[in-house]
């Protein structure tokens, strides 16, 4: 009886006179439907095995591969055009019949009427010349909102015929920041209770659009306060109209001893010395500050700190492609900070990289990676800030790329070739000569590219270019150095800005650093696109561009919070502090001890930021967060405290024989003639680079007079306590 229903129904809506509404289609109205509900997502069915044995592509980026799962594979149960209700893609989706991801779609829903509708009307495809969807635009596009408030969203597509719909119930939507701005699966986004801004994400198949919401923070603005902020360079500019538009305070500004330590140690990695502080704290020069950062800039130890931050994005692992060839790019990108290269030519050197890898460091590069694959991901995330890993097996769900992207840009790389000794870890010793190949002869000469999906032979094109026609005896890379370097292309500025500011700020205004993408936007477009443009200005030199940001009043900002900006994690309204590298803070323990640290492969006296392998072995080194050695590179570090930090610092044997050694700082602070209080006040210059408050060089001093204490013995046991706390860890 159901079946004849379903007929007769089926005959009503198709008999003469009737204005009968098409049929759904498979890409244009099912697929939504299955994205939308996270059927084709990857803890589902959209996952690599798919799941219990009925398997999608992700987030619907294969149609032909999903319509024929749906309806071919298992001997068609899942469609049953003859009786749609009973259809186990019904049925399941439903929670008419177990289903392992719950009940999707209720009965009598339009989701569910639209799916029933399509199997009745035997499963069609959208034909070939059915109107694209072009975009789709959400509903307001941007809200500024108060605390615990709501806003409805709205989002519509648009066809290339010219048509619109509503798809606010198909869409997906996200928030970049859910603590200031959370957004339901409805498209309802509720104001959180601090202020703050969130770009919230509306998608629709492959389109997607975002709104930006604002929540300022609620009270009266106090016009005349931000009119008096100070103004150093144009960083502070924007800074403040941002802080400004969120109602937001600034902190008081760093005390000098603040910013004369978190300038060496921003700069050039180490802590100033006793007399260096002395002097910058006793000098009345109104501009020490200006002429404290220009002279770190010019010291030695300058490219040794920038280099290192370097190696955790390039250096690879030494067994993998040789000792001698890691050794030398290191000593490549030392020189080349040594040398303030512009970084255009840097970046250029990298990528057109030819020549032997025991000669040209930069060509170690090509024997690390030595797929195009692998090259694509690397070079894009590196020096444009986009990832398009997701973008290699399927459409980016959060972004405009796609494979055929991703496999034309891989066409640059395809026609490298190689000569000498290939990969043989873990003794991968020899070396190998990276050269244009013949394009002929498989990989070590050079191969085309090719589309995984269609086999199709690619064309080197730039990201969101138009295919480039390369004349055979030039090296594609050249061509796409042009590009990445070129002053209009949109990305090259910007990603290296937001990497140097996220270093000397505490964190990017795109974070993270390496991923520039419509969803996950800028906290300040205006001063990340202001920074690149001066960067470009001043000839893509990195010294100035870290001048610029270190003498700009919101730099020199103190990080202790008011009550107007406690909660301000990304709009620099005071300093964030950061925990310091693992280098920094080795050497640091090896300066005020006085106790050198000794390190596989270096000569003696060496420090940790000169080490040229992370497989010279360090504890200390690994416990603060050095990349393991078989990580593949890009190694991005966290700042994050453990357990096992504060557990090492507290009973490392290392660190106690170097507090006590008879070598050591504090046994020459004992034979000295200084008295208990000059020797307080060495230690805590030496650790914080400040003279201690009178509560605190009167606590310390009485430990020197208890009974059985020795001058030695004082003296070891506060400076193993300034080394235990965060002032000494953090850079404030």
């Amino acid at each position: 009886m159901r079946f004849i229903a379903v007929l007769l129904i089926a005959i009503a809506f198709a008999a003469p006179g009737r204005a009968a509404e098409p049929a759904p289609t498979f890409e244009r109205d099912i697929q939504p439907i299955l994205t939308r509900y996270g059927c084709n997502a990857g803890p589902c069915h959209g996952k690599a095995r798919g799941q219990n044995g009925f398997a999608l592509s992700l987030l619907a980026y294969d149609h032909d591969f999903d319509f024929n799962a749906i309806t071919a594979e298992a001997r068609g149960r899942r469609v049953f055009p003859a009786n749609p209700a009973f259809s186990l893609l019904l049925r399941k989706a439903s929670g008419q019949v177990p289903h392992g991801g719950g009940k999707k779609v209720a009965e009598g829903s339009p989701e569910y009427r639209a799916l029933e509708q399509w199997i009745a009307a035997g499963t069609p495809r959208t034909p070939a010349d059915a109107p694209k969807l072009e975009k789709v635009t959400v509903s307001p596009t941007g809200r500024v909102m108060s605390f615990n408030a709501t806003q409805q969203l709205a989002v519509t597509a648009h066809y290339s015929d010219g048509s619109t719909r509503d798809v606010t119930r198909l869409a997906q939507f996200s928030s970049s920041e859910s603590v200031y701005a959370a957004v339901d699966a409805a498209g309802l986004v509720k104001a959180g209770p601090i202020p703050g801004e969130a770009a919230i994400m509306a998608r629709f198949a492959e389109k997607f659009a975002i709104c930006g919401v604002l929540i300022p923070y609620s009270g009266p603005k106090n016009e005349q306060l931000y009119k008096q902020l100070p103004v150093v360079n144009f960083v502070d500019q924007f800074v403040w109209a941002k802080l400004k538009q969120l109602n937001l305070t600034p902190s008081a500004p760093a005390t000098d001893a603040q910013f004369h330590r978190r300038a060496y140690l921003d700069v050039i990695g180490r802590l100033p010395t006793p007399d260096e502080t002395r002097a910058f704290l006793a000098s009345t020069d109104p501009k020490k500050r200006e002429k404290l950062v220009d002279a770190l800039l010019e010291r030695p130890e300058y490219a040794d700190f920038w280099a290192n931050k370097w190696t955790d994005l390039l250096r690879p692992n030494p067994y993998h492609v040789g000792m001698k060839a890691t050794y030398n790019l290191d000593q490549w990108l030392r020189k080349s900070f040594r040398a303030n290269k512009p970084y255009d030519q840097f970046v250029r050197e990298i990528i057109t990289a030819n020549g032997s890898t025991w000669t040209n460091g930069a060509a170690v590069f090509y024997r690390n990676r030595r797929e195009p694959d692998e090259l694509t991901t690397m070079v894009s995330q590196l020096f444009l800030g986009v990832r398009l890993d997701c973008a290699k097996c399927h459409h980016h769900p959060f972004e405009v790329w796609g494979q055929d992207d991703f496999y034309s840009f891989a066409a640059f790389f395809g026609r490298i070739g190689r000569k000498g000794v290939g990969i043989s870890a873990p003794i991968s010793g020899g070396e190998e000569v990276i050269h244009l190949g013949t394009g002929t002869g498989g990989r070590r000469n050079g191969s085309a590219v090719k589309h995984p999906v269609t086999g199709k032979e690619m064309t080197p094109t730039p990201l969101l270019g138009q295919p480039l026609d390369i004349a055979p005896e030039k090296d594609p890379r050249e061509v796409l150095a042009d590009w990445v370097t070129a002053p209009e292309n949109p990305y090259f500025g910007k990603v290296i800005a937001n990497r140097v500011w996220a270093d000397l700020m505490g964190r990017g205004i795109v974070d993270p650093v390496d991923d520039l993408r419509a969803t996950n936007p800028a906290s300040n477009p205006e001063l990340l696109e202001a920074l690149a443009v001066d960067f470009r200005k001043n000839g893509c030199d990195l010294k100035k561009l870290i001048r610029t940001i270190c003498l700009s009043h919101a730099y020199q900002l103190a990080t202790a919070p008011n009550d107007r900006n406690a909660s301000d994690l990304r709009n620099y309204s005071r300093h964030y502090r950061q925990r310091l590298r693992a280098e920094v803070l080795l050497d640091m323990v090896s300066d005020i001890t006085g106790v050198p640290e000794k390190f596989e492969a270096m000569p003696p006296g060496s420090r940790a930021i000169e080490v040229w392998t992370a497989r010279s072995q360090s504890v200390f080194l690994d416990s603060f967060g050095r990349p393991d050695p078989n990580q593949d590179p890009p190694c991005e570090r966290t700042a994050d405290t453990t357990v096992v930090q504060a557990l090492h610092l507290m009973n490392s044997p290392a660190l106690h024989r170097k507090v006590t050694s008879d070598d050591g700082r504090c046994a020459e602070l004992a034979k000295s003639k200084k008295s208990p209080t000059e020797i307080v006040d060495e230690l805590y210059l030496l650790a914080y680079c400040r003279h201690p408050t009178d509560t605190e060089r009167a606590s310390a001093v009485k430990r020197f007079e208890k009974q059985a204490a020795t001058r030695r013995s004082a003296a070891e046991d506060l400076m193993w306590a300034l080394i235990n706390t965060p002032e000494f860890v953090f850079n404030d």
